[in-house]
Protein backbone atom coordinates (compact mmCIF):
# COMPACT_ATOMS: atom_id res chain seq x y z
CA UNK A 1 0.00 0.00 0.00
CA UNK A 2 1.22 3.43 -0.87
CA UNK A 3 3.09 5.67 1.51
CA UNK A 4 1.91 9.30 1.79
CA UNK A 5 5.41 10.44 0.92
CA UNK A 6 5.81 8.49 -2.32
CA UNK A 7 5.26 9.88 -5.76
CA UNK A 8 2.05 8.87 -7.49
CA UNK A 9 -1.65 9.68 -7.11
CA UNK A 10 -2.61 12.79 -5.19
CA UNK A 11 -3.93 12.51 -1.66
CA UNK A 12 -7.51 11.38 -1.31
CA UNK A 13 -10.31 13.88 -0.76
CA UNK A 14 -12.33 13.61 2.46
CA UNK A 15 -14.06 10.27 3.14
CA UNK A 16 -17.58 9.90 1.80
CA UNK A 17 -16.93 12.25 -1.12
CA UNK A 18 -17.76 11.03 -4.64
CA UNK A 19 -14.20 11.84 -5.62
CA UNK A 20 -12.98 9.48 -2.91
CA UNK A 21 -14.85 6.62 -4.56
CA UNK A 22 -13.51 7.64 -7.95
CA UNK A 23 -9.96 7.70 -6.57
CA UNK A 24 -10.28 4.25 -5.00
CA UNK A 25 -11.82 2.73 -8.10
CA UNK A 26 -8.99 4.06 -10.23
CA UNK A 27 -6.39 3.06 -7.66
CA UNK A 28 -7.72 -0.47 -7.17
CA UNK A 29 -8.23 -1.18 -10.86
CA UNK A 30 -5.29 0.66 -12.41
CA UNK A 31 -2.90 0.85 -9.49
CA UNK A 32 0.47 2.46 -9.76
CA UNK A 33 3.29 0.99 -11.85
CA UNK A 34 5.98 2.18 -9.45
CA UNK A 35 4.22 0.61 -6.50
CA UNK A 36 3.87 -2.73 -8.29
CA UNK A 37 7.61 -2.72 -9.02
CA UNK A 38 8.43 -1.90 -5.40
CA UNK A 39 6.13 -4.70 -4.20
CA UNK A 40 7.85 -7.15 -6.55
CA UNK A 41 11.23 -6.16 -5.10
CA UNK A 42 9.99 -6.53 -1.51
CA UNK A 43 8.52 -9.93 -2.36
CA UNK A 44 11.93 -11.15 -3.52
CA UNK A 45 13.64 -10.20 -0.25
CA UNK A 46 13.49 -12.80 2.55
CA UNK A 47 11.55 -13.33 4.71
CA UNK A 48 8.18 -13.89 6.39
CA UNK A 49 6.25 -12.51 8.12
CA UNK A 50 5.48 -9.67 5.73
CA UNK A 51 3.24 -6.67 5.43
CA UNK A 52 0.06 -8.17 4.03
CA UNK A 53 -0.35 -5.22 1.66
CA UNK A 54 3.03 -4.06 0.33
CA UNK A 55 4.92 -7.34 1.06
CA UNK A 56 7.69 -5.61 3.04
CA UNK A 57 9.54 -8.38 4.95
CA UNK A 58 9.47 -8.16 8.73
CA UNK A 59 11.86 -11.06 9.38
CA UNK A 60 15.18 -12.48 8.20
CA UNK A 61 17.72 -10.41 6.33
CA UNK A 62 14.94 -8.23 4.95
CA UNK A 63 13.96 -6.78 8.33
CA UNK A 64 17.01 -4.51 8.85
CA UNK A 65 16.75 -3.34 5.22
CA UNK A 66 13.13 -2.35 5.80
CA UNK A 67 14.00 -0.60 9.07
CA UNK A 68 16.59 1.46 7.21
CA UNK A 69 13.78 2.49 4.84
CA UNK A 70 11.55 3.40 7.78
CA UNK A 71 9.28 0.36 7.38
CA UNK A 72 8.42 -1.81 10.37
CA UNK A 73 5.33 -3.60 11.70
CA UNK A 74 2.71 -1.11 12.78
CA UNK A 75 2.18 -0.84 16.53
CA UNK A 76 -1.58 -0.78 15.92
CA UNK A 77 -1.71 -3.68 13.46
CA UNK A 78 1.45 -5.84 13.22
CA UNK A 79 0.14 -7.51 10.04
CA UNK A 80 0.87 -4.34 8.06
CA UNK A 81 3.80 -1.97 8.00
CA UNK A 82 3.61 1.45 9.59
CA UNK A 83 3.49 3.17 6.17
CA UNK A 84 0.54 1.11 4.94
CA UNK A 85 -1.33 1.51 8.22
CA UNK A 86 -0.84 5.29 8.15
CA UNK A 87 -2.19 5.44 4.59
CA UNK A 88 -5.33 3.41 5.16
CA UNK A 89 -6.02 4.97 8.58
CA UNK A 90 -5.93 8.45 7.07
CA UNK A 91 -7.77 7.65 3.87
CA UNK A 92 -10.91 5.70 4.62
CA UNK A 93 -13.10 4.88 1.65
CA UNK A 94 -13.39 2.42 -1.19
CA UNK A 95 -15.24 1.49 -4.36
CA UNK A 96 -17.04 -1.38 -6.05
CA UNK A 97 -14.72 -3.24 -8.41
CA UNK A 98 -14.41 -6.64 -10.03
CA UNK A 99 -11.94 -8.86 -8.21
CA UNK A 100 -11.23 -12.47 -7.41
CA UNK A 101 -11.44 -13.95 -3.94
CA UNK A 102 -9.96 -17.02 -2.29
CA UNK A 103 -11.09 -18.66 0.94
CA UNK A 104 -9.25 -21.66 2.38
CA UNK A 105 -9.90 -23.42 5.65
CA UNK A 106 -8.47 -26.40 7.47
CA UNK A 107 -10.80 -29.38 7.35
CA UNK A 108 -11.47 -31.17 10.63
CA UNK A 109 -9.63 -28.60 12.73
CA UNK A 110 -11.66 -29.52 15.82
CA UNK A 111 -10.55 -33.15 15.55
CA UNK A 112 -6.96 -32.04 14.87
CA UNK A 113 -6.96 -29.85 17.97
CA UNK A 114 -8.33 -32.75 20.03
CA UNK A 115 -5.38 -34.95 19.02
CA UNK A 116 -2.76 -32.25 19.69
CA UNK A 117 -1.59 -30.23 22.62
CA UNK A 118 -2.71 -26.59 22.48
CA UNK A 119 0.90 -25.58 21.80
CA UNK A 120 1.23 -28.03 18.90
CA UNK A 121 -2.08 -26.88 17.38
CA UNK A 122 -0.97 -23.25 17.65
CA UNK A 123 2.27 -24.22 15.87
CA UNK A 124 0.26 -25.84 13.05
CA UNK A 125 -1.86 -22.70 12.63
CA UNK A 126 1.25 -20.52 12.65
CA UNK A 127 2.74 -22.70 9.92
CA UNK A 128 -0.48 -22.45 7.91
CA UNK A 129 -0.51 -18.66 8.28
CA UNK A 130 3.12 -18.40 7.20
CA UNK A 131 2.75 -20.73 4.21
CA UNK A 132 -0.55 -19.16 3.19
CA UNK A 133 0.89 -15.66 3.34
CA UNK A 134 3.85 -16.67 1.18
CA UNK A 135 1.60 -18.30 -1.42
CA UNK A 136 -0.86 -15.40 -1.64
CA UNK A 137 1.77 -12.68 -1.79
CA UNK A 138 3.87 -14.76 -4.18
CA UNK A 139 0.91 -14.81 -6.60
CA UNK A 140 0.25 -11.06 -6.46
CA UNK A 141 -2.62 -11.32 -4.00
CA UNK A 142 -3.42 -9.48 -0.81
CA UNK A 143 -4.37 -10.98 2.54
CA UNK A 144 -7.70 -9.83 3.85
CA UNK A 145 -7.38 -11.70 7.13
CA UNK A 146 -6.89 -14.98 8.96
CA UNK A 147 -9.90 -16.07 11.00
CA UNK A 148 -9.09 -19.05 13.19
CA UNK A 149 -8.32 -21.86 10.76
CA UNK A 150 -9.38 -19.88 7.67
CA UNK A 151 -7.42 -17.74 5.21
CA UNK A 152 -9.16 -14.99 3.21
CA UNK A 153 -7.36 -13.38 0.26
CA UNK A 154 -8.24 -11.04 -2.58
CA UNK A 155 -6.78 -10.45 -6.03
CA UNK A 156 -7.57 -7.19 -7.78
CA UNK A 157 -6.02 -5.41 -10.76
CA UNK A 158 -3.88 -3.08 -8.64
CA UNK A 159 -1.83 -6.07 -7.51
CA UNK A 160 -2.55 -8.90 -9.92
CA UNK A 161 -3.38 -7.10 -13.16
CA UNK A 162 -6.22 -8.15 -15.46
CA UNK A 163 -5.41 -11.82 -14.85
CA UNK A 164 -6.52 -11.68 -11.21
CA UNK A 165 -8.78 -14.73 -11.61
CA UNK A 166 -5.92 -16.82 -12.97
CA UNK A 167 -3.67 -15.68 -10.11
CA UNK A 168 -6.32 -16.67 -7.57
CA UNK A 169 -6.71 -20.13 -9.11
CA UNK A 170 -2.93 -20.57 -9.27
CA UNK A 171 -2.72 -19.59 -5.61
CA UNK A 172 -5.36 -22.14 -4.69
CA UNK A 173 -3.54 -25.08 -6.28
CA UNK A 174 -0.18 -23.80 -5.00
CA UNK A 175 -1.66 -23.68 -1.50
CA UNK A 176 -2.77 -27.31 -1.80
CA UNK A 177 0.77 -28.31 -2.80
CA UNK A 178 2.35 -26.21 -0.06
CA UNK A 179 0.21 -27.96 2.55
CA UNK A 180 1.14 -31.42 1.28
CA UNK A 181 -1.88 -32.46 -0.79
CA UNK A 182 0.45 -33.79 -3.49
CA UNK A 183 2.32 -35.88 -0.89
CA UNK A 184 1.38 -39.59 -0.96
CA UNK A 185 1.57 -39.53 2.85
CA UNK A 186 -1.18 -36.92 2.96
CA UNK A 187 -1.35 -33.22 3.85
CA UNK A 188 -0.10 -31.72 7.09
CA UNK A 189 -3.01 -29.27 6.87
CA UNK A 190 -6.10 -30.69 5.09
CA UNK A 191 -7.74 -27.84 3.18
CA UNK A 192 -10.91 -27.02 1.30
CA UNK A 193 -10.68 -23.97 -0.96
CA UNK A 194 -13.13 -21.72 -2.79
CA UNK A 195 -12.39 -19.22 -5.60
CA UNK A 196 -14.84 -16.74 -7.12
CA UNK A 197 -14.71 -13.69 -9.38
CA UNK A 198 -17.30 -10.95 -9.05
CA UNK A 199 -18.12 -7.44 -7.87
CA UNK A 200 -17.37 -6.35 -4.30
CA UNK A 201 -16.75 -3.18 -2.34
CA UNK A 202 -13.05 -2.94 -1.52
CA UNK A 203 -11.52 -0.29 0.69
CA UNK A 204 -10.34 0.87 4.11
CA UNK A 205 -12.67 0.39 7.08
CA UNK A 206 -12.35 0.92 10.81
CA UNK A 207 -11.09 3.82 12.88
CA UNK A 208 -7.73 5.38 13.67
CA UNK A 209 -6.91 2.64 16.19
CA UNK A 210 -7.84 -0.29 13.96
CA UNK A 211 -8.09 0.11 10.20
CA UNK A 212 -7.81 -2.51 7.49
CA UNK A 213 -8.35 -3.11 3.81
CA UNK A 214 -11.19 -5.54 3.26
CA UNK A 215 -13.73 -6.72 0.68
CA UNK A 216 -17.48 -6.69 1.33
CA UNK A 217 -20.51 -7.95 -0.57
CA UNK A 218 -22.23 -11.00 -2.01
CA UNK A 219 -19.09 -12.17 -3.85
CA UNK A 220 -17.37 -12.57 -0.49
CA UNK A 221 -20.26 -14.65 0.86
CA UNK A 222 -20.28 -16.87 -2.23
CA UNK A 223 -16.56 -17.61 -1.88
CA UNK A 224 -16.95 -18.43 1.81
CA UNK A 225 -19.77 -20.86 1.04
CA UNK A 226 -17.65 -22.57 -1.63
CA UNK A 227 -14.78 -23.11 0.79
CA UNK A 228 -17.14 -24.62 3.35
CA UNK A 229 -18.48 -27.10 0.76
CA UNK A 230 -15.15 -28.07 -0.83
CA UNK A 231 -13.90 -31.50 0.07
CA UNK A 232 -10.47 -32.04 1.56
CA UNK A 233 -7.90 -31.32 -1.14
CA UNK A 234 -10.46 -29.72 -3.46
CA UNK A 235 -10.72 -26.24 -4.97
CA UNK A 236 -14.24 -25.22 -6.00
CA UNK A 237 -14.11 -22.49 -8.67
CA UNK A 238 -17.24 -20.73 -9.90
CA UNK A 239 -17.75 -20.79 -13.64
CA UNK A 240 -17.34 -16.99 -13.66
CA UNK A 241 -13.85 -17.35 -12.17
CA UNK A 242 -13.03 -20.39 -14.31
CA UNK A 243 -13.98 -18.53 -17.48
CA UNK A 244 -11.96 -15.46 -16.47
CA UNK A 245 -8.98 -17.67 -15.58
CA UNK A 246 -9.11 -19.54 -18.89
CA UNK A 247 -9.51 -22.96 -17.31
CA UNK A 248 -10.09 -26.02 -19.48
CA UNK A 249 -13.70 -26.83 -20.33
CA UNK A 250 -13.41 -30.54 -19.47
CA UNK A 251 -12.90 -30.10 -15.72
CA UNK A 252 -15.30 -31.91 -13.37
CA UNK A 253 -18.34 -29.68 -12.89
CA UNK A 254 -21.37 -29.62 -10.65
CA UNK A 255 -24.16 -27.32 -9.51
CA UNK A 256 -24.40 -26.30 -5.86
CA UNK A 257 -27.17 -24.89 -3.71
CA UNK A 258 -25.41 -22.30 -1.57
CA UNK A 259 -26.91 -21.28 1.74
CA UNK A 260 -28.74 -17.97 1.42
CA UNK A 261 -28.64 -17.96 -2.41
CA UNK A 262 -31.88 -18.26 -4.41
CA UNK A 263 -30.21 -19.47 -7.61
CA UNK A 264 -27.87 -22.47 -7.92
CA UNK A 265 -24.16 -21.86 -8.45
CA UNK A 266 -22.20 -23.70 -11.14
CA UNK A 267 -18.64 -24.66 -10.24
CA UNK A 268 -15.70 -26.69 -11.49
CA UNK A 269 -13.43 -28.77 -9.28
CA UNK A 270 -9.63 -28.74 -9.14
CA UNK A 271 -7.31 -31.07 -7.26
CA UNK A 272 -3.58 -31.80 -7.17
CA UNK A 273 -2.45 -35.38 -7.69
CA UNK A 274 -0.13 -37.04 -5.16
CA UNK A 275 3.40 -37.16 -6.50
CA UNK A 276 2.62 -34.67 -9.29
Amino acid sequence: MADDQRSGPAALPPRGDAKTEEFWRNYLTNGDATERKVRAVFRAIPSSPRCKLCAAPFGGIGAPIMRMMGKRPSDKDPQVCNSCFAFIAKHHGGAEIELSLLFADIRGSTALAERMSPTAFRALLDRFYRVGSDVVIGHDGGLDKFVGDELIAFYFPMMAGEQHAARAVESATALLRATGHDDPAGPWAPLGVGVHTGMAWVGAVGDDSHTEITALGDAVNVTARLASLAEQGEVLVTTDAARAAGLQHDLPARTLELKGKELPTDVVSLRVAPGA
